[in-house]
């Protein structure tokens, strides 16, 4: 549930906290190779054994549309302090090998969940919202809890590029409230860095709901909700902000926190080129306070920060907000609460209808301006198309489907499962134009040309399945 789809043109990548990028083929799913051999990664975050590197990455990720490259990070865990020290990780696409730069004095708590980018600069937050607990790792109780801030970092990429690998490169320092978990930036960046941060107030990840826990009004939790996160605490909080590069100085340009913002999901947006330049709506999905996924446990330890909770359930909204002051635009509510709307994604309109198929985009920059690049429709920022919204329900998933313009109108068509069927959780989604078969002809890393030297420490019938494994891995077209 908490791996990420993260499109790259016609290529598709999974990503998550855990682990390296992992690419996909489209068409079928099929596993293809990890970003980056091991060995260009790194030593491994901790010594743990085992066939393939303990690694921690970022969830999210970013693919630059002009240096055509991933970016993302590597987290160094000191025992001595609990933090992580961060590593910026370069992919231009292609090969078996990264390129990584330690950042000065860049050191995080809980995470570096989702990296975001302006055409010239990275931007990374620490994602404070999962502070791991070294006394509860070791059996104890948990009595760590989450920033009331975040810091964030910004880095040119131009100087990353010029630096050779390996050598520290330095950030400009600044800061965000409440802690946050998502952050996108505009792209263009001529006047600062503007960045929207989709906080998570009160949302404590590291308390996870167990048998025995009482939930918000006392009642003895739900046993199918162990093992779940305790949700939030308090309504989120989404702001926009303008950051100076140079000094790291920051304005709030928007603000959004209401009563009915608990539990705010991840959001559609329009990922294209033209639409990160001049975004215009900003759609938001919030599920609601669920009572019955907060505990006692997680209040008592947040009782000095703790407001009112809403003695019951409260609507999921599907909510769209103006780029730059947040305003609601249009919002529609989810009257049954035994409802979990889950992130939506926006889809252009008439995508193909002014694609150049060199992929480049026409946001004015030397060229036509009628031109798109392939994930830009008529009418980019954010309006023009539509949101797609799954919805997770014991009668069945089903899908809405929203003109991207007036959400609050109501869903404009509705897919359903046909005969009811029930789907996990889901956290991600993310939209492609076309989804055709992998390129074969590009450079992978296949699974096999990691395993010699540490299978071998494997019992016999364990290394027989991971050879088993890397047989059946060894078509690069993943059927």
């Amino acid at each position: 549930a908490n791996t990420a789809p993260l499109p790259w043109g016609d290529r598709l990548f999974a990503t998550w906290d855990v682990g390296r990028p992992a690419e996909v083929d489209p068409a079928t799913l099929g596993f293809l190779g990890e970003v980056g051999h091991r060995d260009s990664w790194g030593d491994p975050a901790l010594p743990m054994g085992g066939v393939l590197p303990f690694l921690l990455s970022s969830a999210h990720p970013v693919v630059d549309p002009e240096r055509d490259c991933m970016w993302s990070v590597k987290l160094v865990i000191d025992m001595a302090s609990g933090t992580q020290g961060v590593e910026v990780v370069h992919w231009d696409g292609t090969g078996t090998t990264v390129s990584r730069w330690p950042v000065r004095d860049a050191k995080v708590r809980g995470g570096a969940h989702c990296v975001t980018q302006s055409r010239d600069f990275l931007v990374l937050a620490d994602s404070g919202n999962f502070i791991p607990d070294l006394g509860e790792m070791a059996g104890g109780e948990r009595t760590a809890v989450i920033d009331t801030s975040t810091p964030v970092w910004v880095i040119r990429k131009d100087q990353l590029l010029s630096t050779p690998p390996g050598d520290t490169v330095e950030a400009v320092a600044s800061t965000a409230a409440p802690s946050t978990g998502h952050m996108y930036a505009r792209w263009d960046d001529g006047e600062g860095i503007q960045v929207l941060f989709e906080h998570m107030d009160l949302v404590d990840l590291g308390y996870r709901i167990e048998a025995g826990d009482l939930d918000s009004r006392g009642e003895p939790v739900d046993p199918a909700l162990v093992g779940f996160y305790n949700m939030a605490m308090a309504p989120n909080t989404v702001s926009e902000m303008l950051i100076d590069p140079g000094t790291g100085r920051a304005e709030t340009l928007g603000r959004l926190s209401e009563d009915w913002t608990h539990n705010l999901q991840l959001s559609a947006m329009d990922w294209s080129t033209e639409g990160l330049s001049a975004p215009t709506l900003h759609h938001v999905a919030v599920q609601g306070f669920r009572a019955g996924a907060v505990t006692r446990r997680a209040m008592q330890a947040y009782s000095d920060r703790l407001g009112a909770l809403p003695p019951e359930d409260t609507p999921g909204v599907l909510a769209s907000l103006r780029r730059g002051d947040l305003g609601v635009a249009s919002s529609y509510t989810y009257p049954n609460t035994g409802e979990q709307i889950t992130s939506p994604v926006f889809v252009p309109r008439d995508p193909a209808a002014h694609h150049d198929p060199a992929g480049r985009p026409g946001d004015g920059h030397g060229g036509d301006t009628t031109r798109r690049s392939a994930y830009g429709g008529t009418d980019p920022g954010g309006h023009d198309g539509f949101v797609v919204v799954p919805v997770l329900s014991d009668e069945g998933m089903r899908v809405d489907l929203f003109d991207a313009s007036c959400v609050g109108s109501g869903p404009v068509a509705t897919l359903c499962t046909p005969a009811g069927e029930c789907v996990p959780a889901l956290l991600h989604s993310a939209w492609m134009p076309r989804a055709p078969r992998a390129d074969s002809s590009l450079e992978r890393l296949r699974f096999a040309d990691e395993i010699d030297g540490h299978v071998e420490a494997l019992p016999d019938e364990l290394a027989r399945i991971v050879h088993a494994v890397a047989d059946q891995l060894a078509d690069p077209s993943g059927g």
